[in-house]
């Protein structure tokens, strides 16, 4: 897995009890891996169309700096899944975990449109 992004957790990312507010971070997610993705398939028109179960590990607080990994996992004809992590920049230490993510390229329609991609292109 390779981390792409990192994020400085600021007051406005924290929930009611201090830590980092779950949509906060699965914004970033959907985000970043959208980006993956197009860049895997080098080519735009994605919509997220899965993701699996979201496996909150642990969390981070003010003034954390946190990582956003992802990998490949597979190609199907309109679709590409990938995996995720968010972990903590310095301890490593896990926050979230998602296993798969499936996006669709989609046509000017929203409708399936094969991407013709069976290998990751820009990993």
């Amino acid at each position: 897995m390779r981390f792409f992004s990192r994020k400085l957790i600021k007051p406005e990312d924290l929930n009611a009890h201090g830590t980092l507010f779950g949509g906060s971070v699965l914004s970033w997610i959907d985000e970043e891996s959208a980006i993956y993705v197009t860049c895997q398939l080098n080519k735009g028109n994605i919509v997220t169309k899965f993701m699996s179960e979201i496996n909150f590990v642990s969390s981070a607080g003010l003034g954390d700096i946190i990582e956003i990994g992802m990998e490949t996992v597979k190609f199907g004809k309109t679709s590409i899944t990938v995996r995720c992590e968010v972990r903590n920049k310095f301890s490593k230490d896990s926050i979230i975990k998602i296993d798969e993510i499936v996006f669709v390229h989609v046509d000017e329609n929203g409708k399936p449109l094969p991407h013709g991609i069976t290998e990751p292109q820009n990993d």
